[in-house]
């Protein structure tokens, strides 16, 4: 392979390695290899790529937060088409990369019943999951940009942040989440930890029951449907 060849710099993280000076072309051609390897997370931007490691602690997260986000939708009456942790890239931009989940919620009518993403005429995932875990996502929020992904929310184990891109081109910290702006995001984070008393099953019960009071008592309107 090309890349095994070329005189590299590498550093190592807390969760994986970064390589420097990977073509386009190479960074396929391992994201190709390494495509049935879901705890591994490729991240190119400009030739350098990262390929990170999840743990079972950040998986664990990210299949809560992702299920709050889809029983958010369901009691909220929203479309919503769920993109799981697949791959984007642009190649016209030199940036690729996986996010922990990704929907598709005010624009789901353009992506429904499509199983794979078009860069040129297809929209960018409307909230993408970031789980910050072993390592932060700020790294990766200038793709995310370059790719006009309207709403990122990171969970480092204890907050939960919504970053919203602004006009500039630059995420800024919200109150509010825009594909769900009458949730209270502090209320909504106390269902992502575990408790030795709770099953899972039972906490999403919870949650659902929060859910259905909380759109009882909001007199706003939700994202678009």
């Amino acid at each position: 392979m090309i890349v095994a060849e070329r005189n590299m710099r590498s550093a190592e993280t807390s969760s994986g390695v970064v390589l420097d000076d990977i073509s386009w072309d190479d960074y396929q051609t391992i994201g190709a290899i390494l495509r049935d390897r879901p705890a591994l997370r490729l991240t190119y931007d400009g030739g350098s790529m990262e390929i990170m490691t999840t743990s079972p602690e950040h998986e664990k997260y990210k299949m809560r937060l992702g299920r709050l986000v889809e029983t958010l939708a369901e009691e909220f009456d929203l479309k919503l088409e769920p993109g799981g942790n697949m791959t984007f890239q642009r190649e016209d931009l030199v940036k690729g990369l996986e996010a922990d989940q990704c929907y598709w919620i005010q624009h789901e009518a353009e992506v429904r019943g499509k199983l794979v993403w078009d860069p040129v005429a297809d929209p960018p995932p409307d909230l993408v999951i970031e789980i910050e875990i072993s390592r932060s996502a700020m790294g990766r929020m200038s793709i995310y940009a370059a790719l006009r992904v309207p709403e990122v929310w990171c969970f480092d184990g204890e907050r939960l942040r919504v970053f919203v891109l602004q006009s500039d081109g630059v995420y800024a910290i919200a109150e509010r989440s825009p594909a769900f702006p009458s949730v209270d995001m502090k209320e909504l984070a106390r269902f992502l930890q575990p408790a030795p008393e709770q099953d899972y099953l039972s906490l999403i019960r919870s949650f659902r029951a929060w859910a259905q009071d909380h759109r009882r008592h909001s007199p706003k309107k939700e994202a678009i449907r």
